[in-house]
């Protein structure tokens, strides 16, 4: 793979080429991606969607909002770092082409605000609960209707496949979706590859996938025009990662190791004793403990330590992507920065200890068991009225249902029942966590 590809400005509808040196340097064209994708409507209702505890109640929790605001800010700072580096071994992307580092921090920044876009409410658990309906609920009828494929595209529910779905497609009036640069989309993609086959290599590009069945070729043409790399024959659609995903993955883990671990510390599920000897080992070299032994109240104290571990872990993932510059551009780096990080002792502690102490804590399992039972009803009383919608055999009942959707998701004329199935599990996935629980007691007539 080559830089000045993988760094296109094109968007969808293009009819002429965009150069890097006839950008606007007021306004480049990957600052245009982040402003459309903050101003969006599925951004917004990030607000309201719970990074790891769903559905709670006290300010210290971080939301997927405030989460994928952090990861931008990591993300385009690792963009910079990298960007400048590569600038200097390949001088001749801005004599030639007037790319500057600022620009590799845009487009990270820019897809690190997305990263999140497509996930379902009620936190990690949303994705399954949406697989587990149609793999063990009632929606398992619809499987000898279904192709393999899309099969498990719904079993498989994945949020990433749908931010690049709800990103990138068509609607009335808006051809392209958010219209984002190819770039950016790349740069967004951690998993390029459709649903089957699952898993074929233990490389982290086929860990999962990364766009449902009717984006395929839209994916396919965006991996043409930035020349990544064709990783399988045949009928599967599956390509290499765009080198920058490296980089927007690289500023997730490191904000949900280090602030899922806070929030669990400023909840009370992890005691500060903890935080000290766990934080500090990551941070050892670059401690001023001087500085530190004057902070006087814990909040502050953990800030410190914060964020000196983003930084150092910001330094570390910087120099692995560098050294290892070649296997990424090859399609060949087979794990995430993180996972060749020095830190990797410590990072794996404090994961751990969140899984222990937060991820398993009771008002998570209590809440991600709601989260289940809110959305397999919601699922189902949806897709029934639009199924019998389909087939001429809507009830009053159906039709009323069907009123309460967005005008989007109501169309059953000129698609298919797997088009139906797959809209309606992405306006579910598009609810934040208090629409959700609204909604479900609307439709359980427990609330007037």
């Amino acid at each position: 793979m080559h830089w000045e590809k993988l760094l296109s400005l094109k968007r969808k509808g293009d009819k002429n080429k965009r150069l890097r040196n006839e950008q606007d340097e007021t306004r480049l064209g990957f600052d245009v991606d982040y402003d459309r994708i903050i101003f969006s409507a599925a951004f917004r209702s990030l607000q309201d969607k719970t990074q790891v505890i769903p559905l709670s109640k006290t300010d210290f929790i971080h939301t997927r909002l405030t989460h994928s605001l952090e990861v931008s800010v990591v993300g385009r700072s690792l963009g910079r770092l990298a960007g400048k580096k590569i600038l200097e071994k390949h001088p001749y992307l801005k004599e030639v082409h007037g790319y500057q580092f600022n620009d590799f921090g845009a487009i990270v920044a820019a897809a690190a605000l997305a990263h999140d876009i497509g996930n379902p409410p009620f936190g990690h658990s949303g994705e399954k609960s949406i697989g587990e309906y149609f793999k063990t609920g009632k929606g398992k009828v619809y499987k000898a209707s279904l192709s393999e494929k899309e099969y498990q595209d719904i079993i498989d529910f994945e949020g990433n496949a749908n931010g690049f779905k709800l990103m990138t497609q068509d609607k009335a009036g808006t051809p392209g979706g958010l219209r984002l640069s190819y770039a950016t989309l790349g740069a967004f993609m951690k998993y390029p590859k459709e649903s089957l086959p699952k898993k074929p290599t233990k490389h982290i590009a086929d860990k999962k996938f990364g766009f449902f069945q009717p984006e395929k070729n839209d994916f396919a043409e965006i991996a043409e025009e930035l020349g990544l790399i064709q990783s399988r024959k045949g009928t599967a659609v599956s390509f290499a990662r765009h080198p920058l995903t490296y980089l927007v993955e690289a500023a997730d883990d490191i904000c949900y190791t280090i602030i899922d671990f806070e929030d669990g510390i400023n909840l009370g599920l992890i005691s500060e004793d903890y935080a000290l000897e766990y934080l500090i080992k990551l941070v050892k070299d670059s401690i001023n403990t001087k500085k530190y032994n004057a902070l006087a109240y814990k909040e502050d104290r953990l800030s410190y330590l914060r964020a000196l571990a983003i930084n150092t872990l910001i330094q570390d993932a910087v120099t692995i992507f560098i050294e290892n510059e070649e296997a990424i551009l090859n399609g060949e780096f087979e794990v995430s920065l993180m996972d060749k990080s020095k830190y990797d002792a410590q990072i794996k502690d404090i994961i751990s200890l969140s899984v222990e102490k937060v991820y398993q804590s009771q008002e998570v399992v209590e809440k991600e068991i709601a989260g289940y039972q809110i959305i397999a009803d919601i699922l189902d009383v949806y897709i029934e009225a639009l199924v019998q919608q389909k087939n001429d055999r809507a009830s009053n009942y159906h039709k009323l249902i069907l009123c309460t959707l967005p005008e989007f998701y109501r169309r059953t004329s000129g698609i298919s029942l797997y088009e139906i199935i797959l809209n309606t599990c992405c306006y579910v996935a598009s609810l934040s966590d208090s629409s959700a629980v609204h909604i479900h007691n609307k439709i359980k007539g427990s609330q007037l």
